[in-house]
C-alpha cells in the first residue's frame, strides 16, 4: 500500500477543490521534485471551502460603555466602531503561540498557520433588546463577559456607578431566567406527553429537566452543575445559556495596567473566581489599543515600564482556548508550520480529521514527537535516533504540543 504524507497529499486535495489556477508553485522545486513545494492557501476564504474546519465562537457581552466593542476590534483587527453599536460582528483572532516561531527555526517555512478563535461581538445588553441579545447568544459555544472596572467621568456608566460584581450579578440572571422560562415551558408540555403514555426517555429528560429547574431556582448557572452522561444527553437538544463556560474580562483604568495579576483581589471580585467552567482575566483596554497601533519592539517597552511580559489580550485568547477545552498540535515541514486546533482527549485518527476527513478515513499510522524533543534534536531524523519519535495507532490520545507526520492510504 502507497502511503503519502499530509504534504503530498495537501497537493492533491487542493488541486481537486481549487484547480490548478489557485496554487502558486515554486516552479525551480518542481523542477528537482514531483511534488513542488506550495506557497500554502490553507488559512485562506477559498481554502475553508475545502477543509471545512469547524469554528468555535465566542460571544462577547457586557452593558453598553464597557470597552466591549473596543476588545473586540483589537482581538480581531476588525474596522469595528469603537463606539459599539446595535449589529452583531464576527471576527477571528489567533492564538498566541511562540512554539510556532521555535518550530519555524527548524524548516524555514514558506508559510506559518497560526490556530484561530472567532469571536462574535453582540452589541450592548440593553435591557430594550435584551430578548434578541439573548437569542443570539444561543449559537456561540462560550461567552467572554466584559466588565468595566474603570472609572471615567466622561463616559457615563448604564446603571450610573461602577459595580462590577452587580454587573456580573445581574447579567448572568438574565441568562439563568431565559434558562428557566424555557425548561418551564418543556416541563409542561412534557406533563402532557406522558398523560398519554409511559415513555422511558421522556420520563428521563423530564427528571433531569426539573433537576436545572432547581439549581436555577437556587440562583446557580447550569455549567455548575454535575450531570451523568445519560442526562447530559437527553437534554443535549437544549441550547441552555447559561450552560456555556464564561470568561469574565476585567475591563480595568490605565492607572492599574501594572496591577492586573491583583484585579481580582484588589476589587473584591473572588466570587467570580474557582466555580465550574469559569475564568476571569483582566486587561486594560485603553493599553491594549495603544499597543495594538505599535511596532513589535516598541510595544514590548511600553509593556515592560508597566511590568507586563505580554499583552492582556494574549492571556484573554488562550483563556478562551482553555475555557472550551481546546488543545494544539502542530505539523511542520518546509511549505508549512501549522497549529491545529482539536479538543482534549481527542484521538490521533480524529486528529488527522481535523486537517481533512480523506486523511481520517485513510488513517494508518502517526509519527509523534514533542515538540520540545525536535527543537532539542534538530531535525525528525535526529530525534528518530534518539528513540523520541513514535509510532501510534488511531487510539492514541494526541497530546498538547505533539508535532504528527500522519501516514494514510491514497
Amino acid at each position: 500500500m502507497r502511503l503519502r504524507s499530509v504534504v503530498e497529499f495537501a497537493y492533491a486535495a487542493a488541486r481537486r477543490c481549487w484547480g490548478d489556477s489557485r496554487l502558486a508553485c515554486d516552479s525551480k522545486a518542481g523542477a528537482r521534485s514531483r511534488t513542488p513545494k506550495l506557497h500554502w492557501l490553507w488559512s485562506g476564504q477559498k481554502a475553508r471551502l475545502c477543509y471545512h474546519p469547524k469554528f468555535m465562537q465566542t460571544g462577547i457581552i457586557g452593558l453598553p460603555q464597557v470597552g466591549k466593542t473596543t476588545l473586540f476590534r483589537i482581538l480581531t483587527k476588525a474596522a469595528a466602531d469603537a463606539k459599539g453599536g446595535q449589529a452583531t460582528q464576527i471576527g477571528i483572532a489567533k492564538v498566541p503561540e511562540p512554539r510556532l516561531q521555535q518550530l519555524a527555526t527548524l524548516y524555514n517555512p514558506k508559510k506559518i498557520t497560526y490556530a484561530t478563535v472567532q469571536y462574535v461581538d453582540l452589541g450592548g445588553m440593553q435591557k430594550d433588546r435584551m430578548r434578541d441579545a439573548l437569542a443570539q447568544l444561543r449559537e456561540v459555544d462560550a461567552i467572554a463577559h466584559v466588565i468595566r472596572v474603570f472609572d471615567d467621568p466622561s463616559v457615563p456608566h448604564a446603571e450610573g456607578s461602577i459595580d462590577p460584581l452587580r454587573d456580573a450579578v445581574n447579567l448572568e440572571l438574565e441568562l439563568l431566567l431565559s434558562d428557566l422560562d424555557q425548561i418551564t415551558r418543556r416541563l409542561e408540555r412534557l406533563e402532557k406527553d406522558l398523560k398519554k403514555g409511559k415513555n422511558p426517555q421522556l420520563e428521563i429528560e423530564k427528571a433531569t429537566l426539573e433537576k436545572c429547574k432547581a439549581h436555577l431556582e437556587a440562583e446557580k448557572p447550569l455549567r455548575e452543575l454535575e450531570l451523568k452522561a445519560e442526562e447530559r444527553k437527553s437534554i443535549s437538544g437544549f441550547l441552555f445559556l447559561s450552560q456555556r463556560p464564561m470568561l469574565y474580562v476585567l475591563n480595568l483604568g490605565d492607572d492599574e495596567a501594572g496591577e492586573l495579576a491583583t484585579a481580582v483581589e484588589r476589587h473584591n471580585l473572588g466570587a467570580l473566581q474557582g466555580k465550574p467552567n469559569t475564568a476571569v482575566v483582566a486587561v486594560c483596554g485603553r493599553l491594549e489599543a495603544e499597543l495594538a497601533e505599535m511596532e513589535e519592539k516598541e510595544a514590548a517597552e511600553l509593556l515592560a515600564s508597566y511590568g507586563l511580559s505580554e499583552p492582556g489580550l494574549n492571556r484573554l485568547i488562550r483563556a478562551t482556548y482553555d475555557l472550551m477545552g481546546l488543545i494544539q498540535f502542530f505539523t511542520a515541514g518546509e511549505p508549512e508550520v501549522r497549529a491545529w486546533t482539536i479538543h482534549k482527549g481527542s484521538t490521533a485518527v480524529k486528529a488527522a480529521g481535523a486537517i481533512h476527513s480523506d486523511i481520517e478515513k485513510g488513517f494508518i499510522r502517526a509519527e509523534v514527537v514533542r515538540w520540545d524533543d525536535l527543537l532539542a534534536a534538530g531535525s525528525v531524523a535526529a530525534a528518530r535516533e534518539k528513540a523520541q519519535v513514535r509510532l501510534e495507532g488511531r487510539e492514541y490520545i494526541v497530546q498538547e504540543g505533539d508535532v504528527i507526520l500522519f501516514r494514510h492510504s491514497g
